[in-house]
Parts: structure tokens; sequence; C-alpha cells
């Protein structure tokens, strides 16, 4: 399946992301020794996965193919105690203004770090997409902010690359 998508940092939490639908991510990249994985094992909530991500162009990180497989809890089970790079985050299902925004607050050692990403059906509507006033910087094309590429990382090892963007950090609880 193709995937239309665009990611933002985020610049101000509106009230209402901490009361929207969220649930708890645990992604798991491999192999460790990738320079940037793009095999992802991944617990949401209830739902477990397989995914692998591969951008269509070379130049646009926004249109990627992505190939998932299901998994059951059981086959979940036999990868989580795999060596790999991991990411921890709450992702909240925010509606604004008939649009859902998906905001991906990250725990562990990326704490601080929030970003945005909309998910779109057509070329069209990404083209169009006018970022709302939450919305710091387009981050998609960049490759420090992929998921492959953040995995294992902390908050100090992407702290120069945000601070090009003016992004501040947020606190732990935010």
């Amino acid at each position: 399946m193709d995937e239309l998508e665009l990611t933002f940092l985020v610049k101000a939490v509106p009230a209402g992301v901490k009361n929207a639908p969220a649930k708890e991510i645990v992604d798991m990249y491999l192999p460790i020794s990738a320079a940037h994985p793009t095999l992802r094992i991944r617990r949401a909530g209830e739902r477990y996965e397989i995914t692998k991500k591969q951008p269509l162009r070379a130049d646009d990180a926004s249109h990627q193919r992505e190939t998932t497989v299901l998994l059951t809890a059981e086959e979940y089970a036999a990868f989580e105690h795999l060596h790999a790079k991991r990411i921890v985050k709450t992702r909240y299902y925010y509606v604004h203004e008939g649009t859902t925004y998906e905001f991906g607050v990250f725990k562990g050692a990326l704490a601080g770090l929030i970003l945005v990403d909309i998910e779109f059906e057509r070329a069209e509507e990404k083209q169009n997409f006018v970022a709302p006033d939450f919305c710091l910087a387009d981050v998609t094309q960049e490759d420090f902010i992929a998921g492959g590429m953040l995995a294992g990382k902390t908050y100090a090892d992407i702290a120069k690359d945000l601070a090009r963007f003016g992004y501040k950090k947020f606190a732990p609880d935010a």
C-alpha cells in the first residue's frame, strides 16, 4: 500500500490533544547494523505488525510503499526480545477542522520530542495542505527524523538538528 504523509515538528500542543484517543506504541527497528533500518516491528495498543517502508523516489520521503503483515500477540512476543533499535511513544489522534493529526509524544531517551503526522488519501490533498498554527516546521524530508533514524538515539543526539528549526524541547509531561 502506498502512504502519503507529512511530518511536522510541533510548536504548541493544542489543549484537546491529551483527551484525544491514544495508543502506546513500541517500535523495534532492524537490523541494528543499518544506518537507517526500514524494517519495523510494532506494538500499537493491542495491534501487532511488521512493516517495511520504502520511498518510491529517493528525493521524496512523503510518498512511500508500505508493506505490513499483521501478527498475533504470540508472534510479536517471539520478536520482543530481539536486539533492536527502539522507540517508545504515545500517539494521540487529534481531529482539528475535520483533519486527523497524529501527535507522537516520545518517551524515554527521546522525551521532549513531539511530532505530528498527517496522512492523505490523494496527492492533491497533500499538495494543498496548509499547516495549522501548532505546527512549527515540515520535517518530512529530513533524514534525522525518520523512525529508523531516531531509533536508538537520545534527544541530545538530535538537539542540534532540531535547533535548526527553532524547536523548543517539551517538558516530559507535555
